[in-house]
């Protein structure tokens, strides 16, 4: 348990530390920023299609570190360290997971804010938002997370990152954006699921597949 928490205050410390922390966050605000530019200043055209291109950034501000999640430890041969210890790729991949969230999920939340004034969302919009990201961002680093693994040594890793996170994030952006309108909370239900799913999974598959690398 000791050395799991190490990796995630290590992980996370980089991130914050490196700038790597801020730059989704930026990401976001220049999409909540950007994006009335291309809509025009209809005010209820932005807050029927401002929800779903927040939605749409939240998606690529995980995806942005994604070629940083593992590559780094795994070309110093720090995950082989890992492994001589003892400690199971799964256990790693966890504590890695979590580091990832906590380094962009919160902030996004914040960022959130002054996104939603922008897009001009209203009070009600904005808390299907908030609840969203809090269910919906998990399973966006668990994507991440899988996809950094599975693409892990692989020639134009970020590139074809891109490729293999964004139609599995399909269901993730359909539930999240969907329940922005929606007067019950299915499509909140929907996403807890789909994101429970994924965070669930993603440790015994980036589990596997860093072995798999290894070998």
């Amino acid at each position: 348990m000791n050395a799991l928490a190490r990796i995630l205050w290590r992980d996370l410390t980089r991130a914050l530390a490196g700038g790597g922390g801020a730059l989704p966050l930026i990401f976001f605000l220049l999409v909540a920023t950007l994006f009335p530019f291309a809509i025009g200043p209809d005010a209820q055209l932005l807050a029927a299609t401002g929800g779903g291109a927040l939605w749409m950034a939240a998606l690529l501000a995980a995806l942005l570190p994604v070629d940083r999640l593992l590559a780094p430890d795994a070309e110093a041969g720090i995950l082989d360290q890992f492994a001589l210890r003892g400690i199971s790729e799964e256990a790693v991949a966890t504590a890695k997971l979590l580091a990832h969230w906590l380094s962009f999920g919160p902030p996004l939340m914040i960022a959130a804010l002054p996104a939603s004034a922008l897009l001009r969302l209203n009070g009600a919009t904005l808390l299907k938002l908030e609840l969203g990201l809090a269910i919906g961002t998990p399973g966006l680093a668990a994507l991440a997370l899988m996809t950094s693994a599975l693409t892990l040594g692989l020639r134009s890793a970020g590139a074809l990152a891109g490729l293999v996170m964004l139609p599995l994030a399909v269901p993730i952006l359909i539930f999240g954006a969907g329940a922005l309108g929606a007067e019950d909370n299915g499509g909140l239900k929907l996403l807890a699921a789909a994101s429970l799913l994924l965070v669930a999974l993603t440790p015994f598959a980036a589990g596997a597949a860093l072995r798999a690398a290894r070998e």
